[in-house]
């Protein structure tokens, strides 16, 4: 899956998320239908819902562009990826960035940062969020690569 040519065939039905990407994990591209977690500094519920079974879908998460506090850390990577998430899509931060990277999952993210999140429940799942110029319907497709993050309403291509 390249994202560039999902653009060069289908570039009416596919919008781009503008923002400066940083990639981890050992998988650099992934794609599937979204699941979204807007929460602010506070990761308890994004947490929460990345144990239950992902079923190849992509985590989006709006933590309102902070690199302050990160939302996963190598713990929360690790249930991720056992619990069957094609990828996570975080407009936040994360930490423990060595650890993510070596593990088999993908993660974009906007940057890293030592400082641990709060754990008090706020925020909200299966919303519509919307950042970098793009709104993430839970339902809607994501694909992710080393250009980018694009998202159509559809899916673009077959699930393997």
């Amino acid at each position: 899956m390249k994202t560039a040519d999902l653009v060069d065939q289908h570039d009416d039905h596919v919008h781009l998320c503008d923002l400066p990407w940083r990639r981890f994990g050992g998988v650099r591209s992934f794609w599937g239908p979204i699941a979204t977690v807007r929460c602010f500094e506070d990761n308890a519920l994004l947490k929460a819902a990345l144990q239950e079974r992902g079923g190849g879908r992509v985590m989006v998460v709006d933590g309102g562009g902070s690199t302050r506090r990160a939302l996963i850390g190598d713990q929360i990577a690790a249930s991720l990826l056992a619990s069957g998430w094609a990828g996570i899509v975080l407009n936040g931060a994360i930490r423990d960035c060595a650890e993510i990277d070596a593990l088999p999952i993908g993660v974009f993210c906007l940057g890293t940062t030592p400082k641990k999140s709060a754990k008090e429940g706020a925020g909200r799942r299966d919303v519509p969020v919307e950042f970098g110029g793009v709104e993430f319907r839970p339902g809607a497709f994501v694909y992710c690569d080393a250009d980018g993050v694009l998202v159509s309403t559809a899916a673009l291509l077959p699930r393997p």
